[in-house]
């Protein structure tokens, strides 16, 4: 059995807080914390431990940092977990794509898939004419109308062409409307005979330039959030990829036929393109088996040689391919962070001394870096191979942060399913529910999360499904409030908990009711209602940013449960006194009674009881040291005189049965 941290410091000596003692055992505390993934609210452990212990203000100071060091390490491992889970998604797209050769096909696939997976009314691609400066209509998945379908949209005009010209993502919710936008008669009559309301388009990138736009569109309004458009940008980026493989695969051909007749010059540019397109293939291989940033790191040090290192956007190291003892300055990292900046526009390889460094990109948004060191020259087609990797890195980060949001719907529909009581087959839900790893069956507490601001909804929505999925529960957001399910059996610890963390992360308050625990699906409907009751009376009651079960609320939680704990409520309002008089055969209980019965009178509690005035003091300082100096501030002297009155209509109940 663990001995306290105090215990354990004197044990080993008497060395001082911050003694080299001292900081590996503080380590070691907070690394089995990582170790065994503990709750944030565990981290708070060795502080408390601490405190009880006495121990003095250089160990808790010692403590309260390692506890944040911990805390930051938990994070970016829960991030990095995340980022893992993100892939799955997308896999069914790219092992579509890994089937294709036709370009056709492939490009029909990515559009369907698109309009599918954003629950579109349409949706469509149109691709760049560099001869003409114009984009023109390529595919189309649900389109009605032949003028639509023949559609050429000049740079820089309507919403499609914006994007081409300014490589921006754009969306709309009324486009005819929508005064952003440099509307033509024939472009605005051809939306207008398909009868498309809201539009969002996204660029295909090929490196830094725009080589068309995907669509997505509906119908009738709607405002498409950054999920759609970070979705529909990775569908855009598979359909660049997609065409800058065929275009390969015929410089390939082109180059093969052409080899015989040749020079050596031009044997060794086919080699170079040959090699180029093996890395290609290759990286896009792992990519359809499964395999992650630090295997295409290791295809491109087998082919160019060097040490490759791939940063993330904040320029932490993600994966290391070579020399292992090969690590960035300071200085080095500063000045690869910049030229990454400048270059993601662009999507080319730039040398800085012997590091030759490629954007991980995708739009505008900066995922990562790659910085190879190699010694000599990279030629050019291996700064493609680099520049190859990018975008493939790049496909693998975006799959994973798919991954999740895709996850985030699944779990966000079975509460949906449950919190709406509909009748559902238990042995479908349940294989649906375990496929996200949650056991339905399993004691959980049910939580309905408020915010203040409109505006925090995605956010709060956002943190809900990460949340939920680290925890293995579900989560939903339902107008305005966020419903979560989470594993355990304590409504109130829970409610505090969540309420607490969300409201960090939207650095606002949120207020949280909590019901349960439920013990299979057909209990969640009525602990939803009962979480909502509870956060709508802590929100009536001024209690903004707090969380509680009804167990919490005292009398109020006793109105709004539909369990109607009254042996609860009467220990949480007077179970000290009444164990004191059980063990005592005091009357505190009935001396209590009295003094609120007259109104709070001591003499005429005296006379009532035929006591002498000090001994109804005596009791009553005693009554104080049981229930806390407060037991006689409005709200509590409300709820002690309820609880007094239900245990005395307890008592006659009792004694009339009797």
């Amino acid at each position: 059995m663990d001995r306290p941290l105090t215990e354990r410091r004197s044990a080993d000596g008497p060395a001082a807080a911050g003694t080299p003692r001292m900081s590996r055992m503080t380590c070691a505390v907070f690394l089995e914390l990582l170790a065994r993934e503990a709750s944030p609210v565990e981290f708070e452990g060795p502080l408390v431990e601490a405190r009880a212990a006495g121990a003095g203000p250089e160990v808790l100071a010692e403590l309260e940092a390692a506890k944040l060091a911990a805390l930051r390490v938990r994070s970016v491992m829960r991030r990095h977990a995340r980022r893992e889970a993100q892939l799955q998604a997308l896999f069914d797209t790219a092992g579509d794509l890994a089937g294709l050769r036709d370009l056709d096909a492939v490009l029909e696939a990515i559009v369907r898939r698109a309009r599918r997976l954003l629950s579109a009314d349409i949706s469509y691609m149109t691709l760049i004419d560099e001869e003409r400066g114009d984009t023109y209509m390529r595919v189309t998945d649900g389109s009605v109308s032949a003028a639509f379908r023949r559609l050429r949209l000049p740079m820089g005009a309507g919403l499609g062409g914006l994007v081409a010209q300014t490589a921006t993502p754009y969306t709309s919710a009324r486009y005819l409307n929508d005064p952003r936008f440099r509307h033509r008669d024939f472009i605005d009559s051809a939306v207008a005979e398909e009868g498309l309301v809201a539009i969002l388009g996204v660029p295909m990138m090929l490196g830094g330039r725009v080589i068309g736009v995907l669509f997505a569109a509906n119908r009738r309004e709607r405002p498409f959030d950054q999920e759609d458009v970070a979705l529909l940008g990775s569908l855009a980026a598979h359909a660049a990829v997609a065409i800058d493989n065929a275009r390969l695969l015929e410089e390939t051909r082109t180059a093969l036929e052409e080899l015989s007749a040749a020079n050596e010059e031009i044997r060794a540019h086919s080699a170079a393109v040959e090699r180029a397109a093996q890395a290609h293939d290759r990286m896009t291989a792992l990519v359809v088996r499964g395999g992650g940033v630090e295997d295409v790191a290791a295809v491109v040090t087998e082919v160019l040689g060097g040490t490759l290192h791939v940063l993330d956007a904040d320029g932490r190291r993600l994966a290391t391919a070579g020399d292992p003892a090969d690590v960035l300055t300071d200085e080095e990292l500063s000045g690869v962070m910049a030229s990454a900046r400048n270059i993601r526009a662009q999507g080319r390889t730039v040398r800085r001394g012997d590091l030759w460094i490629a954007s991980v990109s995708t739009g505008d948004e900066m995922l990562g870096t790659l910085v190879l060191r190699a010694p000599d020259e990279v030629p050019d087609d291996g700064r493609r191979i680099l520049e190859r990797a990018a975008l493939v890195t790049a496909l693998l980060l975006l799959f994973r942060r798919s991954v999740a949001e895709a996850e985030g719907r699944v779990r966000g529909d079975l509460l949906d399913d449950l919190v709406s009581g509909r009748e559902l087959d238990a042995d479908a839900f349940k294989a649906r529910a375990g496929r996200v790893g949650v056991d339905v069956d399993a004691p959980h507490v049910v939580l309905s999360a408020r915010y203040q601001s409109p505006d925090h909804r995605s956010r709060a929505a956002f943190w809900a499904a990460s949340h939920a999925a680290v925890e293995r529960g579900l989560a939903a957001s339902r107008g305005g409030e966020v419903v979560l399910m989470l594993p355990g059996s304590d409504p109130g610890a829970a409610a505090r908990r969540v309420a607490k963390e969300m409201g960090a992360s939207l650095g606002a308050p949120v207020t949280v009711g909590a019901a349960g625990p439920v013990h299979g699906p057909d209990e969640v409907a009525a602990a939803a209602r009962e979480a909502a009751r509870c956060a709508e009376a802590l929100l009536a009651l001024g209690r903004h940013g707090e969380g509680a079960g009804a167990a919490d609320l005292g009398f109020v939680g006793l109105l709004i449960a539909d369990g109607r704990d009254v042996d609860g409520f009467l220990t949480s309002a007077l179970g000290p006194v009444l164990d004191y008089d059980a063990r005592r055969g005091t009357s505190l209980i009935e001396t209590l009674d009295t003094y609120f019965g007259t109104g709070r009178s001591l003499s005429r509690t005296a006379e009532r009881l035929h006591i002498h005035v000090n001994t109804v003091t005596q009791r009553l300082d005693r009554v104080g040291r049981l229930l806390g100096e407060d037991w006689q501030s409005p709200d509590r002297a409300l709820e002690v005189q309820l609880a007094l009155r239900l245990h005395r209509l307890r008592a006659g109940s009792a004694l009339r049965g009797a």
